[in-house]
């Protein structure tokens, strides 16, 4: 079969030389070049290559299986002959196969079995631009492998890539950078209408479309369930010459094939895709692309050891890669549903999935590579210290590393499986109980969503697995009969939710109060539907969960027995007594708790036998509601103040007696309150006992040398000093108390005037002052004065320095 010119063809002879020169090469080149189909077909000519195959990895099955067609048609041959592919439920490949499309998963478990990779010559990487973790795991170990092989070649593809960086990563590769097609594109942004709904502006964009433009439409949505709602809002309004077809990750690969086949002769169609369709695919006739701008994407929480699926913005180079669609064959349009302004804001390039994944299968390929520390392998971003944390300890937990992180006979075998951790240990573990077969297949099942349908409820979804029939289903059960087999097991009928225990332990979940809501023993709240029949279980095992820590909502779980999970975490299950301060009754209470993780498996209220753990407990919820709460005396309350003061003025040498210094480190208060329970039991003899460790004697007659508690006025009266007040230290004194006194009283050997509030006989303030003599010679009179009019048959002298101080209304003897 001829082929037509593509963009890439002029960039080829550079690329053939640069890998004949060297081993590592960088490729760019946009989207529509034609790399994917052409490179290996070029390289099939290289002399350096010999009888070696050519593996092309890409990221899904569906660009895999698409790519491997189109270049068997170029060459006039079936798929399965020179070249092949191989995706996980499917392969084509014969001894003719030469050219091997993968998805990078397989090519994951191929380097694994043969670090050498044995008879291949060349490992592509196509569209590396996504970064998966599959992909950039890929390329670190077949770098470490080439390090070996000075004859393997590593070619890295991409249409938006920072080339320098990937060829500073491959030893300083050459970059052959390819021009794209000529075709161009128009953009239309059309900004989100925040009344409408998204499916209903898509749709409405999408029905514009097709009366404005001619072509086929691709249509890109964030997910599933927005394809099903734009198909059915669709569905009677398009023209009749006009046919639409979903396309996402979980429709058989029959579906998928049919969605990106031209339109049949004298017809259009609207193709409704996910990211799927992102890359690596040509849709013969599509120059209209509506791009919702958004995509889907798990994003995975060390903290609760979850991959939750996130809503997001497309970034920049998604963004161009998906309008790049429209301007493969011919020119075309671009439909974007957000402002021209809001283009700038979006973030460059999607994050690599390395700095957003679940890393524990990273993890355990890497022990099994033995590699313990992934800074000894060349990776574009190393994976984040947290992540890699939570995944050594999740692997440790499943039995497969050692405590210093080297791999088991566990983490060997389930290496071999080509599964996820948990799923491999599952099916590992139930091996030893010969329901290794039922293991498999809720593998199969968390692995392929829509097998058994789609309810939440795995127990019954496994039962309508066992019946489905078809080719999809027909596959999955001779894959779950694979895996089975592969652990030496083909027994079948167990319990489901004690397999699914086994691989996710830190997910067994305990009904917690209204219906429906479940606390997982990692910590994390979710939920059910009330309706649903699973609502009502005291204990299930969570699969899958979407949405927010705080407001999660579970898609996927089953129950298991109380006994089981007694059984199978007899080794985690832990018992003990548990003290927690009240805050209602102000006491403290002791519970005896049987506990897994944060699964309260059985408690019951017991007498407190520890008294000083006890008291350490009442003690730290006296601090939440305020030392303040405390029953201070008089005195106490005044010696805490001067201390305070002290520290204020002279320094840190002296202790903080506030409230919030008392607060910040309650061992103070814990020896004195010994033996008690609740705040009604303390007193303030209890609380004496607790200043004197603070304050021993020596501090104390320091503190009543520097700042007494009393000041003794001229008239023998014996008056409390006031250290807590806001200006400074603060004297209440009626003011015929201090007549003769031509001094102002201070503290702190003088160096620290009083505040004098003095009062009139009835004890009301008439004037402040830190200058007793400048009050006496100045504004006396006239406070005088006012004072005789007030309260005639006390004695106001002129002259108050000269006048005897008296506490009476006059002096002895007047």
């Amino acid at each position: 079969m001829s082929s037509p010119p593509l963009p890439i063809d002029e960039a080829v002879p550079r690329l053939l030389a640069a890998l004949a020169a060297g081993p590592y090469a960088v490729l760019v080149a946009p989207p529509g070049a034609g790399k994917t189909t052409r490179v290996p077909l070029a390289l099939l000519e290289a002399a350096w290559r010999g009888d070696g195959k050519i593996v092309m990895l890409e990221p899904r099955r569906l660009a895999a299986r698409a790519a491997a067609r189109r270049m068997a048609q170029t060459l006039d041959d079936e798929v399965g002959g020179v070249v092949g592919y191989r995706v996980r439920l499917d392969a084509k490949i014969s001894r003719r196969t030469r050219i091997e499309v993968v998805t990078e998963g397989v090519f994951t478990r191929m380097i694994l079995d043969d670090p050498e990779l044995t008879g291949i010559a060349a490992v592509l990487f196509d569209e590396f631009h996504e970064r998966s973790l599959d992909a950039d795991l890929g390329l670190a170990l077949a770098l470490d492998a080439a390090a070996l092989r000075d004859d393997l070649r590593v070619l890295v593809m991409s249409a938006t890539i920072d080339g320098a960086r990937v060829a500073e990563l491959l030893d300083g590769a050459p970059v052959v950078v390819s021009e794209g097609r000529a075709f161009p594109v128009e953009t239309i942004w059309r900004d989100r209408d925040p009344l409408m709904k998204l499916e209903d502006q898509v749709t409405s964009v999408v029905l514009e479309a097709l009366r404005d433009q001619p072509g086929s439409a691709l249509v890109f949505l964030p997910g599933q369930a927005e394809i099903g709602r734009v198909a059915e809002r669709l569905a009677g309004r398009v023209p009749a010459d006009v046919d639409i077809a979903p396309l996402y990750g979980q429709l058989t690969p029959e579906e998928q094939d049919r969605a990106v086949q031209p339109a049949r002769p004298g017809r259009r169609k609207v193709v409704l895709a996910t990211s799927i369709a992102e890359t690596s695919l040509t849709i013969e006739g599509v120059r209209i692309v509506v791009d919702s701008g958004l995509r889907r994407a798990p994003a995975y929480e060390p903290a609760t050891g979850l991959s939750v699926l996130e809503t997001r913005k497309v970034s920049r180079a998604s963004a161009d890669q998906r309008r790049g669609r429209a301007g493969r064959i011919e020119p075309g349009v671009c439909y974007r549903l957000w402002g021209e302004g809001q283009n700038a804001a979006l973030l460059a390039f999607d994050a690599p999935e390395m700095l957003e994944a679940d890393l524990s299968g990273l993890a355990l390929d890497l022990a099994g590579w033995g590699v313990s520390d992934p800074t000894q392998l060349k990776f574009l971003d190393p994976p984040p210290g947290p992540a890699w944390s939570e995944a050594t300890s999740l692997l440790k937990g499943l039995e497969a590393l050692d405590d210093s992180g080297r791999i088991t006979v566990e983490g060997k075998a389930l290496a071999r499986l080509p599964l996820h951790p948990r799923l491999g240990h599952m099916i590992h573990r139930a091996a030893e109980e010969d329901d290794a077969l039922t293991a498999a297949q809720l593998a199969v099942l968390l692995g392929e969503r829509g097998l058994g349908g789609d309810g939440p409820d795995l127990t019954h979804r496994l039962e309508r697995f066992g019946r489905e029939r078809g080719k999809r289903a027909d596959e999955a059960h001779g894959l779950a009969r694979r895996w089975a087999g592969m652990v030496g097991n083909t027994g079948s009928g167990g319990e489901v939710g004690r397999h699914l225990a086994r691989a996710y332990p830190d997910r067994v979940a305990q009904q917690a109060g209204a219906r429906g809501r479940f606390r997982l023993a990692n910590g994390r709240q979710a939920s059910l539907e009330e309706t649903d029949a699973l609502a009502n279980a005291p204990y299930l095992v969570v699969t899958d969960i979407t949405g927010a820590a705080a407001t999660g909502r579970i898609r996927a779980a089953a129950a298991v027995e109380r006994a089981t999970i007694e059984e199978l975490f007899a080794g985690e299950i832990v018992d003990e007594v548990a003290m927690a301060f009240d805050r209602g009754s102000r006491s403290v209470r002791a519970r005896r708790l049987r506990r897994l993780g944060a699964l309260r498996l059985d408690e019951a209220p017991v007498a407190i036998t520890d008294l000083q753990q006890a008291a350490a407990a009442l003690a730290e919820g006296i601090a939440g509601l305020g030392v303040g709460v405390l029953p201070w005396s008089k005195e106490q309350q005044a010696l805490r103040a001067r201390a305070s003061y002290l520290r204020a003025t002279l320094g840190e040498a002296w202790p903080d007696l506030s409230d919030t210094g008392l607060a910040a480190d309650m061992a103070w208060l814990v020896p004195a309150i010994t033996g008690k329970t609740a705040l009604s039991e303390i007193g303030a003899d209890d609380l004496g006992g607790a200043l004197e460790g603070l304050l021993p004697w020596a501090r104390r007659q320091e503190i009543e040398r520097l700042l007494p508690s009393h000041f003794d006025a001229p008239s023998g009266s014996h008056l409390p000093i006031d250290y807590g007040a806001e200006n400074g230290p603060a004297l209440e004194v009626r003011v015929q108390e201090l007549f003769g006194l031509d001094r102002h009283p201070s503290v702190a050997g003088g160096k620290v005037p009083l505040l004098l509030v003095l009062l009139s006989p009835a004890h009301r303030p008439i004037q402040t002052t830190r200058d007793l003599p400048g009050f006496w010679r100045g504004s006396w009179k006239d406070v005088a004065k006012d004072l005789k009019g007030r309260y005639p048959r006390h004695y106001w002298p002129e002259n108050p320095l000269e006048a005897a101080a008296t506490a009476r209304a006059k002096p002895r003897g007047t």
